[in-house]
């Protein structure tokens, strides 16, 4: 970072602090007066002080065994060499807290419904909300079940005691994060559920959906007939999957108990249908009573803060060996997709001790590297996207308060109550009842519990340090077996030229029923179990020599097992398509060729109806303003560059033509939008309706989709010339000027925002090139806000030997006026890599650290 840029930096910290001083120094409403929070050096200012740069220097951290090494590069990222894993793990914890105590404290209390406490009333929403979905319940269950002298159990014991050691020395020295000066509300001692709290936070933003309260609503308001006509189970075409099959249909395998969240999946027969038996195509399952309590947790989840509700398809993973790669004997490149804030979810480390070796990057608040390689394998993370939340509907009666009917009897709901303080007001009650399907979420309408896989104990720690230690697939697919939640595409690539890919987790099946509904919750349509590990989508170096996940349905239409609908559970295949064009139209790729696909801005939709809308033009009388911007798309090769008017063109058409094909029939049906604008509204971030238009604009222009309800027929020409009519004169009315001029970075960007939601701390919104289709994915709309989180690419040159690169948008720090807070968002923006820290190794830096017991 330049000189100028610290200093923005530090004075935006300064700024903020400023600011929020002058508010916060006489109180507000509920706020007290913080005038204590002022004292020069410490408290609020300690977020400017505690950003100078960083000096070589020795530390004592008691809770170490033994010396720990750290070295820093440049950008800050540290390598830590420990004599054995217990103090390299906790060295991580200590790194962790010193440069993301913030960001994992507020990840800790929102998991742990403790947001009020320091928020205010504000919170209140979310603390009641994650307090009845259970991380906490979840978390302890976890460490309950976790034997202390595991590896596992050593991790997190270790890793606290690091945490633990910074905030002695914060509390010793004042040192706080500006944010907890000003509300005098302090972070507790870390402990080992804290750091599985994380890790449930983690699988609510990559597993826990609304999805099946959405399709109530739609088969209520649109019919059943419409509804699995435009949100059906498989995709109109298969979206390339990287297992093809054969597949075996094997038997289910059990789940494990919920540890009191519900026993339902753990009690019932291990039995199964395929769903989709229930009522005829035009009749409607959905009841009055259960489309308002869907509705009911759509609001709840509506007020939680932004991510916590899976919404967008995340990352891009893909492997080649063979003929495929040159001057290596395979390759891995990964990029997550998730949240993008300022700090990164992620923090860059390699970790180095008798029997740890490995680097890439770890979560703040978790022990283990997520996203890596060790000296033998690489491996990075997608999301699988299947279906991991079921809602039941329980039956009630009024003259039986607080039971639900389940097998033939009446149950006593288990309840549990929790206590949640409040900043400047009296602590709130809240009590969660809890059937054998799991917590209630509403009792309005019906009264509706959530069975999610989330709430089921999950070893992850333990699998991810199985994982940094395996050596070759057989170990590594050994580890991921015990792997439950979230479900997650695991790529892979190996020192001796193999790769592969598991799709671990569990995937809930039912006795009966649909299960992207609501289903009753008497007992016959409980979880049987889950599909047996053997039969999860797996792949080990295939015949083309490459493979690739992108969020796409893993498995073809003959895949024995249900997995999730097409309506926001999978992505529609086009970044998936892209990434395997790339692949198997090259030969001997390198990194840089790797990169190349990673940075892909081709939008495939666009190359695919592109051509249809200008043959539907061709047919149609035209304004010269019209025919000069369909002179803009002729010749366009599909890339949604910044500088391209083409690309603004077909963004803002593709928005206009699903409006003109089925906004008639929302009208017409008063499907509630408002209700959850992200699973009802009709947008591009609708997988569903992009797949199955794009599917009738090329083999079915006449489907009776396109003719609006009482209305004239249309056909798919008629309506994409009115939609290429109303986009042009909304960038008309909105950039002015000639349509070459329309470019896509006036109308898209990228943001950042803070984790602490204040405005100056986050970085944009810039102008942007990508959309939700691109291999660089931006995904959110016009405002993206969700995008690649990290960029990695390994290559293995043989034994032992791995170059790896990487960069995120961000920097190793949280603190707005540390030159590591945001230093390497430019590398990121621009596509340009840094060295990864080697595995095993000691990358000597500018900065060392030397820490004793």
């Amino acid at each position: 970072m330049s000189t100028v840029g610290r200093v923005i930096n530090l004075l935006a910290a300064l700024i903020v602090s400023a600011a929020v001083l002058a508010l916060f120094a006489f109180g507000y409403g509920p706020v007290p007066a913080l005038g204590r929070s002022l004292v020069p050096g410490h408290g609020a200012w300690a977020s400017a002080a505690g950003g100078q740069p960083i000096h070589s220097q020795t530390l004592s951290l008691p809770g170490l065994a033994h010396p720990v090494s750290v070295a820093f590069t440049s950008h800050g990222v540290a390598s830590i060499q420990a004599a054995d894993s217990g103090d390299a793990f906790l060295a991580l914890g200590y790194l962790h807290a010193r440069f993301r105590l913030t960001e994992m404290d507020l990840q800790r209390r929102l998991g742990e419904g403790r947001i009020a406490q320091l928020a205010g009333p504000a919170g209140l929403s979310s603390d009641k909300f994650e307090l009845r979905l259970g991380l906490l319940r979840t978390a302890q269950a976890e460490w309950a079940a976790t034997g202390r002298t595991s590896p596992a159990g050593r991790a997190l014991l270790a890793y606290s005691r690091g945490v633990n050691d910074y905030l002695a020395q914060a509390r010793r020295k004042g040192d706080w994060p500006s944010i907890y000066a000003l509300a005098n509300v302090y972070p507790a001692p870390w402990t080992p559920v804290d750091s599985l709290v994380l890790q449930g936070v983690l699988t609510q933003q990559l597993d826990y959906t609304t999805t099946p309260l959405d399709y109530a609503i739609l088969e209520r308001t649109l019919g059943r007939a419409h509804t699995m006509a435009w949100f059906p189970i498989l995709p109109p075409a298969p979206q390339h999957p990287y297992d093809p099959g054969p597949y075996k249909h094997r038997a289910i395998a059990p789940i494990a108990p919920q540890a009191g969240q519900g026993q339902a999946a753990a009690a019932a027969p291990q039995r199964a249908e395929v769903p989709g038996a229930g009522p005829g195509p035009g009749s409607s399952q959905v009841t009055a009573q259960a489309a308002r309590a869907a509705s009911a947790i759509l609001a709840q989840a509506n007020a939680l803060p932004p991510g916590l509700i899976h919404q967008y398809p995340d990352s891009n993973a893909w492997a080649a060996n063979g003929p495929a790669v040159a001057g290596a004997k395979s390759m891995l490149a990964g990029d997550p997709h998730l949240p993008q804030t300022v700090p990164s979810i992620w923090y860059q480390v390699a970790l180095s001790a008798p029997g740890l070796s490995v680097t890439g990057v770890s979560v703040p608040g978790l022990p283990g590297v997520l996203i890596g390689h060790n000296a033998h394998i690489a491996w990075s993370l997608t999301d699988t996207q299947n279906q991991a939340t079921l809602f039941y509907t329980e039956r009630t009666s009024k003259s039986r308060p607080g039971q639900y009917f389940w097998r033939g009897a009446w149950r006593h709901m288990r309840q549990v109550h929790y206590t949640i303080p409040v900043r400047g007001a009296s602590p709130t009650h809240l009590t969660v009842d809890i059937t054998v399907h799991g917590p209630v979420m509403t009792q309005a309408g019906q009264t509706t519990s959530v069975d999610w896989m989330g709430n089921i104990p999950s070893p992850d720690i333990a699998v991810i340090l199985g994982v940094a230690q395996a050596r070759d697939f057989a170990h590594f697919r050994a580890a991921l077996a015990r792997w439950r939640a979230p479900s997650q595409n695991f790529v892979y690539a190996d020192d001796r030229g193999n790769i592969g890919a598991i799709s671990a987790g569990y995937y809930p099946l039912v006795r009966h029923g649909d299960p992207w509904l609501p289903l009753p919750g008497t007992g016959a349509y409980d979880v049987a179990g889950v599909i047996p590990y053997a039969s999860v989508p797996q792949v080990y170096n295939p015949p083309g020599h490459v493979v690739a996940t992108a969020n796409q349905r893993p498995v073809g239409p003959s895949y024995p097992y249900y997995i999730g609908t097409s309506a926001n559970f999978f992505d529609p295949g086009y970044r998936a398509a892209e990434i395997y064009a790339s692949l198997r139209g090259s030969h001997k790729m390198r990194p840089a060729d790797f990169a190349s696909i990673q940075l892909s801005l081709t939008d495939r939709l666009a190359r695919r109806i592109v051509p249809r809308l200008l043959a539907a033009l061709r047919r149609g009388h035209l304004t010269a303003q019209q025919r000069e911007a369909a002179a803009v798309l002729h010749g366009w090769d599909g890339t949604m560059a910044q500088n391209s008017a083409a690309a603004a063109l077909w963004w803002t058409f593709w928005g206009d033509y699903l409006d003109a094909v089925f906004q008639p029939w929302w009208r017409a049906a008063r499907v509630p939008v408002h209700k959850d604008r992200p699973g009802l509204d009709v947008s591009p971030q609708q997988a569903s309706l992009d797949q199955v238009l794009a599917a009738w604009t090329t083999g079915d222009p006449r489907n009776r989709a396109f003719s609006p309800p009482g209305g004239p027929h249309r056909t798919a020409p008629a309506v994409m010339r009115a939609a290429f009519a109303t986009a042009v004169a909304h960038l008309a009315a909105t950039l002015h000027g000639a349509p070459a001029g329309w470019t896509w970075g006036r109308l898209h960007s990228r943001q950042f925002p803070s984790v602490t939601q204040a405005d100056a701390l986050g970085y944009g919104p810039r102008a942007s090139g990508a959309d939700s289709w691109t291999v660089n994915a931006a995904d959110g709309g016009l405002v993206s806000h969700q995008g690649p989180s990290w960029r990695m690419i390994v290559a293995w040159a043989g034994r032992g030997s791995a170059t790896g690169r990487g960069v995120y948008p961000g920097g190793q720090s949280e603190n707005p006026a540390s030159p590591w807070y945001e230093d390497q968002m430019n590398d990121w923006w621009d596509g340009r890599y840094l060295p990864m820290p080697p595995a095993g190794g000691y990358a000597a830096g500018p900065v060392v650290w030397s820490l004793r017991p």
